[in-house]
């Protein structure tokens, strides 16, 4: 049985780390899309406008195939991708971390750069609230009138709930259903006279 579950954040979530006069605000954010990235990162840059770094790393997708790594002007590597290490290191996605930065006078050096945005990140994260999430496929299942005790004793025996349906002569609806259960529950409704089942 394949894993259809993935961990990401329940709500945003804040660190801080300071060292040598310089300052790291960490800000942890449960996201969906590119465009959530975005939108944190433009409010974050207006309201911490005066700091010298806005250094960030995501990861998206319940597969974890988008990811991005940024080090806003700071020496390659040392901003970036410590950020993006503590997101792996606690298996998340759909996640993005950002650490604002700002300038105490005093060169940290690469490996205390590196350290510092790692242990800014690592302290959002602690206090965060970790959620399970499950990864859902939708269909949309088309029907005779006359299949409807059918289709929704099966549906019942899934124990999901029907959305935007349609009940007429031919009758529809949408249902979210785990990804560990959806070649089972597209098997039985198949079998069913009359019924269609397409992927959305």
């Amino acid at each position: 049985m394949f894993d259809d579950t993935y961990r990401t954040l329940a709500a945003p979530a804040e660190g801080i780390y300071k060292e040598k006069g310089s300052k790291f605000l960490a800000f942890a954010y449960p996201v969906a899309s590119v465009e959530e990235v975005r939108t944190h990162l433009d409010l974050l840059r207006k309201t911490y406008f005066d700091a010298r770094h806005h250094c960030y790393a995501y990861i998206l997708g319940p597969h974890k195939d988008a990811y991005r790594a940024n080090d806003d002007g700071e020496p390659s590597g040392t901003g970036g991708r410590p950020i993006y290490g503590q997101l792996l290191s606690a298996d998340l996605t759909n996640t993005l971390i950002v650490v604002v930065r700002y300038f105490g006078g005093v060169l940290l050096g690469a490996s205390g750069l590196a350290n510092a945005y790692k242990t800014a990140a690592r302290d959002a994260l602690s206090n965060a609230s970790i959620a399970e999430r499950t990864i859902d496929l939708c269909y949309r299942i088309r029907f005779p009138y006359e299949a409807m005790n059918d289709v929704m004793r099966l549906l019942k025996d899934y124990n999901l709930k029907p959305t935007n349906p349609l009940y007429d002569t031919a009758c529809s609806l949408e249902v979210s259903v785990r990804q560990s259960q959806s070649v089972p529950l597209y098997d039985a409704l198949c079998k069913l006279q009359g019924v269609h089942v397409d992927m959305l």
